[in-house]
């Protein structure tokens, strides 16, 4: 039985970022990308690399790999044992991108404010 429940960021346009990139991505990744999501689910704010690593200021990062192809989720905790994916990208470059954490910050500086 999972322990943490697991949801994707929904925008106020009725999107969702994370959940559209995941749909994007080759059977392989997808696969893989929606079994790393069920460890989170398990093990919540305990796993840890390779599957999962602190980025700052409170975001995450789902860290999956297929072939050669690296795909990062960003996320972040609610109280509640809550998780909320935020976006997603193919990693190209050694560090996450700056822009990419910063997006997730955004997602959920709006995801608080709904919830007020």
């Amino acid at each position: 039985m999972p322990n943490f429940k697991v949801e994707f960021y929904g925008k106020e346009d009725g999107t969702f970022p994370a959940e559209d990139f995941i749909l994007k991505q080759p059977p392989k990744m997808r696969a893989r990308i929606y079994q790393y999501i069920r460890f989170l689910e398990i093990k919540g704010n305990e796993l840890r690399e390779p599957y999962s690593k602190y980025l700052r200021d409170g975001i995450f990062e789902l860290r999956t790999q297929q072939g050669n192809d690296m795909a990062r989720v960003l996320y972040f905790f609610v109280v509640g044992r809550k998780v909320i994916l935020t976006n997603g990208f193919i990693k190209k470059a050694p560090k996450t991108p700056n822009d990419q954490i910063e997006l997730a910050k955004k997602y959920r500086a709006d995801y608080e404010r709904r919830q007020e």
